[in-house]
């Protein structure tokens, strides 16, 4: 099967489907719908993960992905400092919880580092499933259409969309990955808060996953 989407409490699931109306209004919420429609964008530019810039004076947890796990991603650029700032942070948290689960590490240091609150649990939660269940993950994932809305100087929203069409589940002790058909579910849209914290981290704080949506399926 395709990788499993991240479990979220219904508390959660009720904040998050409320921050992009919250942050944008009137005829902006709707234009970023049509942004966000289809999985393929001509003139998209993937890149890996940020490294950490020349002045970013923090100690950050060192993140390590496996060679059989690949995250790409497309136009996650805004062209402006701050905001370039947030979607570095969201994609370190993506590539520290893949690394997480990859070790089968769910008190992970860098899953504490870049999230906080109920995401923090829920994505302890996450791994320590994987870990149960024997499994980890391959494949590449890409990571596209990042829609973001600051709310002040310390919060933040943002949506994004994946295509796990060539990411898999795979069993630990076999390696063998657990491939299927690529359906309108192998699309995940994602809705998340980030918030900065003392240290200048933008760590997520709520996160919603949606396999399907029609957002971000093809």
């Amino acid at each position: 099967m395709k990788r499993r989407t991240l479990p979220v409490a219904t508390a959660l699931a009720a904040t998050a489907a409320l921050l992009l109306t919250a942050c944008g209004g009137g005829d902006d919420t709707s234009n970023d719908s049509d942004k966000i429609a289809g999985a393929d964008q001509g003139g998209s530019e993937e890149s890996a993960s940020p490294s950490a810039d020349a002045s970013d004076s923090v100690a950050r947890p060192e993140v390590t992905l496996p060679k059989d796990v690949t995250n790409a991603f497309e136009n996650w650029k805004a062209g402006d400092a701050a905001k370039d700032a947030v979607l570095a942070d969201v994609t370190r948290r993506i590539n520290a919880t893949d690394a997480a689960i990859t070790a089968g590490d769910p008190d992970s240091e860098a899953i504490k580092f870049y999230y906080k609150g109920e995401a923090l649990i829920g994505a302890v939660e996450w791994v320590q499933g994987y870990k149960n269940d024997g499994k980890s993950i391959t494949g590449k994932t890409r990571y596209f259409n990042p829609e973001l809305k600051v709310v002040d100087k310390d919060t933040a929203a943002l949506a994004y969309c994946s295509d796990e069409s060539k990411a898999y589940d795979k069993d630990r002790k076999t390696n063998k990955a657990d491939k299927t058909t690529v359906t309108k579910n192998s699309y995940v849209t994602y809705n998340s808060r980030v918030e900065k914290n003392e240290q200048g981290i933008w760590q997520t704080t709520s996160l919603l996953s949606e396999r399907g949506n029609a957002k971000c399926a093809p």
